[in-house]
């Protein structure tokens, strides 16, 4: 379990409502795929559709097993040389294995650059204006990327990642600082994606989760495009049934640690709190993948600790 959760720097809460914060993420995973058939090869192992991706696009997918659960999230970024694959470093692993076990017979390359690039996130209003000053202004999709010099520019659902050598981010950040960017931690990157009901692998997701239980499905998953591991399982929830658990907000009476149960009234145990944060607008709130039957606006039991179910991202 993490702590509980603590109030946001007032400044950094200001700027990510107002203006911009930047953020040194952690060190990323990051592999490239070069050559004829890394797309190909990748339409067959992840959830979204990557062979149609022009370059400048990208894809928020997830890495399935047979039976349909989450082994990875990434996002696939194609630039006009090769395919990125993005990811935290804990999930690196699975995501390299696949590509070492099934490669055979298709034609590219693979180089691993996580130790070579790191990751600095704008979040806020103005994040995009200060992204093109600092570096490059992607397009208005999530994952759309333009590369200016050494870095890369990639649209994200809270604003824009800069991607690039370790000293040209550390020059990036400066600038942004310059330019009116409040300088923030990754507690305050967790405010904005827990306020904006996004959920995280790790947290509200794990190796437990098919995507249509995080609510995903949109974001991460094609049903037009050709098979691939863990199809089936996806396809037949979304056409056939729905899930037993959904992801859902939480609003709080006081602050709770990750991964406190979570109740019915009648004591049924309906999930776990994936991630904590206080928000200086709507105070101690969270997300979990709750069974469904736990609908907005229902009065659930969190460790002792009062809470109304929302809508993700909702107040």
């Amino acid at each position: 379990m993490t702590s509980l959760a603590e109030t946001i720097d007032p400044r950094a809460a200001t700027a990510l409502a107002e203006g911009a914060i930047v953020v040194r993420a952690p060190q990323p995973g990051l592999l490239e795929l070069a050559g004829d058939d890394a797309a190909e090869f990748l339409q067959g192992q992840v959830t979204n559709d990557i062979e149609s991706l022009l370059p400048g696009q990208g894809a928020y997918a997830a890495l399935l097993s047979p039976k349909g659960k989450m082994r990875a999230d990434m996002r696939v970024l194609r630039t006009e040389t090769a395919l990125l694959v993005l990811t935290a470093t804990e999930w690196l692993a699975p995501v390299r294995k696949t590509i070492d076990t099934f490669r055979i017979g298709y034609r590219f390359e693979t180089a691993d650059l996580s130790n070579t690039h790191a990751l600095l996130s704008l979040a806020g209003p103005h994040s995009r204006e200060l992204a093109a000053a600092v570096a490059a202004s992607p397009g208005e999709h999530e994952n759309d990327n333009a590369a200016s010099g050494e870095l890369l520019a990639i649209a994200t659902l809270l604003g824009v990642d800069l991607l690039g050598p370790p000293q040209a981010i550390a020059d990036a950040e400066r600038r942004a600082i310059d330019a009116g960017a409040v300088a923030a931690g990754l507690d305050a990157l967790e405010l904005a994606r827990i306020e904006a009901g996004i959920p995280a692998f790790g947290h509200e997701m794990t190796e437990e989760t098919i995507p249509e239980e995080a609510s995903i499905n949109e974001r991460a998953v094609s049903f037009t495009k050709g098979c691939y591991v863990g199809q089936e399982t996806v396809a037949r929830l979304h056409y056939k049934g729905s899930p037993n658990r959904t992801l859902r907000g939480l609003a709080l009476d006081s602050p709770v640690e990750a991964g406190t149960m979570v109740t019915a009234g009648d004591g049924r145990e309906l999930g776990r709190v994936g991630s904590v944060t206080i928000s200086p607008r709507r105070g101690a709130i969270a997300l979990a993948v709750l069974r469904r039957e736990a609908q907005p606006g229902d009065t659930v039991d969190a460790g002792g600790v009062s809470a109304r179910v929302t809508e993700p991202g909702g107040s």
